[in-house]
């Protein structure tokens, strides 16, 4: 065992020897993370530049796109420059980077989730007093509280692992996660299962049950209306609908150890599998929005193809 005050940085052991494939591996990634950034800020610039859509949505869901630029800058650059590293190893503070950009992100993501489907509550069950309630400067009230509420998430969860020593250096995936660091620590892990906990709780299940709740509300208030309002407002509900199915079934990836469930998993389904939030998401985000949103389609289009 290494002497706890000689761990200076951890050493990704999942790489392995990826040979010659490190190449195509290096061309996949960095195509999948240009791809990320390049949608979401186009996305992102199209309700900046047109003024019809400065509305609350659309203002909501540029943050989210801020945020699927976030999870994929915490991911990706890490993953692209290992590629041809030989020691795969990543210093203390920039694993610790890594991680905070991550589990900040994570509850980043839910409660805007929650603020777009508070929004299409407010819009669907009170639309007289939707300007009201929903102006543009409690609109960025809202996001500001996302972040801030992210980041004490984050600490409330996760600031102890700063402050311990560790007795090992190999961590068994292409990333910093935090269970596989706590699990290098010298100390126990009783504080694991506190930190998940409380990760859990308010990052997934409190905005889940206030997306729920909205939701819940909005589909006994469409049941009421015509078919016309009811189409309305399933055009605008669908993308936020798949965007929290899909966060779950990435949850539930991330919580599965596949090699436990299934006999001879490969070493890359066990790695990837995981990790299918951050790849998945930060694309789908922009996509679900862009083309099911018939005012961001036209601004796409007329961003895209028609602006001289």
């Amino acid at each position: 065992m290494e002497n706890s005050s000689e761990i200076v940085s951890f050493v990704l052991a999942a790489y392995g020897n990826v040979g010659d494939f490190k190449y195509l591996y290096f061309i996949i990634i960095l195509f999948w993370y240009v791809s990320i950034c390049v949608a979401n800020t186009v996305l992102i610039v199209v309700i900046h530049v047109d003024r019809r859509l400065h509305e609350p949505m659309y203002i909501l869901l540029s943050n989210l796109c801020v945020n699927e630029i976030k999870a994929g800058t915490s991911l990706y650059p890490l993953l692209l420059s290992q590629m041809f590293s030989d020691s795969h190893e990543v210093t203390l503070p920039w694993c610790f980077l890594q991680m905070c950009s991550l589990y900040t992100g994570a509850p980043a993501e839910f409660w805007s989730l929650a603020a777009m489907a508070y929004d299409r509550y407010i819009s669907i069950c009170h639309p007289l007093r939707y300007n009201v309630i929903m102006n543009t400067e409690r609109v960025f009230k809202i996001i500001l509280l996302v972040w801030v509420f992210s980041f004490v998430i984050f600490i409330l969860s996760f600031s102890f692992i700063f402050s311990l020593k560790f007795c090992g250096n190999n961590i068994e995936n292409v990333y910093c996660e935090h269970q596989l660091i706590i699990k290098l620590s010298c100390s126990g892990s009783a504080q694991n299962s506190i930190s998940i906990i409380i990760f859990v709780i308010m990052s997934i299940f409190i905005p889940f049950s206030l997306i729920s709740v909205s939701y819940v509300k909005i589909l006994t208030v469409c049941r009421k209306t015509s078919t016309e309002n009811k189409q309305k407002a399933m055009t605008t509900c669908t993308p936020q609908i798949v965007s929290v199915s899909n966060l779950f079934v990435g949850c539930i990836f991330h919580s599965i150890n596949f090699r436990l469930l299934i006999s001879q998993v490969p070493d890359e389904v066990n790695i990837i599998l995981p990790m299918y939030m951050l790849i998945c998401q930060p694309m789908l985000t922009p996509f679900m929005y862009g083309f099911n949103l018939p005012k961001i389609r036209q601004s796409c289009k007329r961003f895209l193809f028609k602006r001289k």
